[in-house]
């Protein structure tokens, strides 16, 4: 069977990365998630004071982006690449709802989207990859093999989302979740700077309702039907 690239994008707490992660283990790909890329850099503007409330110094950021060194390692026990900042793992720092709140103001800034994706671009080039995020079908892999699109409701995302935080710990409420949500939406969808928008050939899914026993049937289903066409 021929490697094709897939391109998963959609709105946050959408499950993207779950489905990503699913895809290519079973397929035996590169999983690349390019949302750990702009936290990690957000940490990195955090834990250097570049940016907290009410204050953003963009420039200070750009000017340290040479110095800002990021890669994946494979992590057997849990089965997929973790994210390293200047060779420490952030795994766990850049999932707090803290990186959260700040990640789609520094995802708006061109020159980290540009050092990003031309990162993201390289590591594609082989096909045989799923990468997930919010312009890999429109602007990292406009050329992908098979797009998909993921969306629901913001109160769905939101539960999901309060779950997961709670259970690993992290004292916040449904809220506070759904509040950075909404402006996390608001802010994707309405930057400059390759705004979060679905692919015209992009494949819609509404997963409000879906299992993700279900979800990953129908989009391997998906892919089963482009890598025969090809």
């Amino acid at each position: 069977m021929k490697k094709i690239t897939i391109a998963i994008d959609g709105f946050s707490s959408t499950g993207k990365s779950t489905l990503a992660k699913q895809l290519a283990k079973y397929l035996g790909y590169v999983y690349v998630d390019t949302g750990a890329m702009y936290r990690a850099v957000t940490f990195f503007a955090m834990e250097n004071g570049y940016i907290m409330a009410e204050f953003f110094d963009k420039q200070t950021l750009i000017n340290s982006l040479p110095s800002i060194k990021l890669h994946f390692e494979f992590n057997p026990d849990l089965g997929f690449g973790e994210m390293y900042l200047n060779n420490v793992n952030v795994e766990r720092e850049i999932r707090t709802l803290d990186v959260s709140n700040f990640v789609s103001l520094v995802a708006e800034v061109s020159e980290v989207r540009a050092k990003l994706v031309e990162q993201q671009q390289e590591m594609g080039r082989g096909k045989g990859i799923v990468m997930d995020g919010r312009d890999i079908g429109t602007v990292v892999f406009p050329k992908a093999d098979l797009k998909v699109f993921m969306t629901a409701s913001s109160e769905t995302r939101a539960q999901r989302r309060f779950e997961e935080l709670n259970n690993k710990g992290q004292s916040v409420t449904f809220e506070e979740v759904l509040k950075n949500v909404e402006g996390r939406d608001y802010i994707d969808t309405h930057r400059d700077d390759s705004p979060l928008r679905k692919a015209d050939d992009a494949i819609e899914i509404d997963n409000s309702y879906l299992t993700r026993e279900e979800q990953f049937s129908a989009v391997l289903e998906m892919v089963e039907e482009v890598t025969k066409s090809l």
